[in-house]
């Protein structure tokens, strides 16, 4: 244990001087990156909890909709699951549901405005969700290119160096091109999160698109019910 904190900090130290030693486009290059990589990661803290805070809201309210005898009951209850998409679709629904007159007891006048009132407010929660999410994208595709700029660019400054020094010895080229080298290895570090990242918030993003879907669907069974009680009774 004890020798792998030390070696760590070995590692950590080598670098530590390789950046340093870095030259001024290598080190604005690392800047770069590094803003970059801060950047996702506050995305990808903040979408992975507002996921899961949707996930288990909407385990709950689905559970309080089932349940429940009266929309109107629902509806009382509902600002409890805020962080659901369920509750927006759910709210545009039963907004549109009660200017038809149907929460009042009368008959649903047009179930088709209550769907596309449903889909409105789903596309709303898919577009709050999706906010923010193509940095990922951006800085999965652009920051490799921008680390390999700075390896070319330190290898060329290296040649030049060795040009310079007449020196044609590995000893005196390898410093340089380590240090150029590790402008790539800041690029894919920057990378491979975002990518991740970005899969995986879009999957359950996706996910949440399919759930609002069922729910609509789910929803407009419940508010064509009353309806067609009515119509039975006529």
């Amino acid at each position: 244990m004890q020798f792998s904190l030390l070696l760590a900090a070995l590692i950590g130290g080598d670098i530590v001087d390789l950046v340093g030693q870095t030259g001024p486009v290598a080190k604005v290059v690392l800047l770069l990156l590094l803003l970059f990589s801060v950047v996702s990661w506050a995305i990808i803290l903040s979408k992975w909890s507002l996921l899961r805070r949707a996930r288990v809201q909407s385990g709950r309210f689905l559970r309080a909709f089932r349940k429940a005898q009266r929309l109107q009951d629902v509806a009382t209850v509902a600002e409890q699951f805020k962080p659901s998409p369920l509750v927006a679709v759910f709210s545009g629904g039963f907004d549109e549901y009660r200017r038809q007159g149907g929460a009042s007891g009368g008959a649903l006048k047009n179930p088709t405005a209550v769907q596309r009132a449903m889909q409105i407010a789903a596309s709303e929660e898919l577009t709050r969700f999706e906010r923010n999410l193509p940095w990922l994208a951006i800085t999965g595709a652009v920051t490799p290119f921008i680390g390999l700029f700075g390896t070319v660019w330190g290898i060329i400054d290296a040649f030049h160096g060795l040009g310079t020094a007449g020196a044609a010895t590995l000893r005196a080229v390898a410093p340089g091109i380590s240090e150029a080298l590790i402008t790539t290895a800041a690029g894919l570090v920057a990378a491979i999160p975002a990518v991740i990242a970005y899969n995986l918030i879009g999957s359950s993003i996706r996910e949440f698109a399919a759930r609002g879907d069922d729910f609509s669907l789910e929803m407009l069974n419940a508010v064509e019910r009353p309806a067609q009680a009515v119509e039975v009774r006529r």
